[in-house]
């Protein structure tokens, strides 16, 4: 496996670097937001541990540059800010996990290891497709006869969820876990939110969203 890190912070960099080579992981370190994409572009990494607060140019607009790009790397979010906000602005302009410092080792190493092992086996499922709409397993996009459904990252998420299993209920506490990764201070209520605002927005595909109480959601075809 190999690990980009974009981190400024020399001590920081050092202490990650020889962690993750200890444990068979190569690292390609870039300490500057200004040169960061092109050695993502060049090391094609399996993932990328990402500092906010870099020297030429702030982590998210590396980040947002990156996605609309079409690198498709998973990425966490590695720094201090660690508000809610914060969180949800990161999470929203592409990161895959979001994690404040000072953080725990192993703790990293796990989500890095999951977040490497999920992208892999979506690169190797093959497209779904129920009542219309497909999910592109490579970019994550959601189509509609064709034409791509343009929704907001968490709506985007819950959709892809439960076309996994059209038909079958999903428990919320699973959807909340896949639509608000790692982000422990927002309340369980809030997919509540999102699955109301996307309810609304897939209305004209056919496709229902139901709430099964003290079940989850399951998706199914109007009758």
């Amino acid at each position: 496996m190999k690990l980009l890190l974009v981190e400024d912070n020399t001590t920081m960099q050092a202490t990650l670097s020889r962690a993750f080579e200890r444990r068979g992981i190569q690292v390609v370190t870039c300490d500057d937001g200004e040169r960061a994409l092109a050695v993502w572009r060049d090391t094609q990494p399996d993932a990328v541990l990402l500092d906010l607060s870099l020297p030429g140019k702030d982590g998210l607009e590396v980040l947002a540059q990156a996605r609309s790009s079409g690198l498709k790397t998973p990425v966490i979010i590695l720094t201090a800010r660690g508000t809610v906000g914060d969180r949800i602005l990161g999470l929203n302009t592409g990161a895959d996990d979001y994690l404040p410092k000072p953080f725990d080792l192993d703790e990293l190493e796990a989500r890095v290891r999951a977040l490497v092992r999920r992208a892999g086996d979506a690169e190797a499922a093959p497209a779904t497709a129920w009542c219309g709409m497909a999910v592109d397993r490579e970019s994550g996009a959601v189509y509609h006869l064709g034409q791509p459904l343009e929704l907001p990252p968490r709506e985007l998420a819950l959709l892809r969820a439960v076309l996994a299993r059209p038909g079958h209920a999903i428990a919320k506490e699973r959807l909340f876990e896949l639509v608000f990764p790692g982000e422990h201070d927002v309340q369980p209520e809030a997919i509540e939110v999102v699955a109301y605002r996307l309810r609304k927005k897939i209305a004209h595909t056919g496709a229902q969203l139901v709430t099964l109480r003290g079940l989850g959601y399951l998706i199914k075809a109007n009758p």
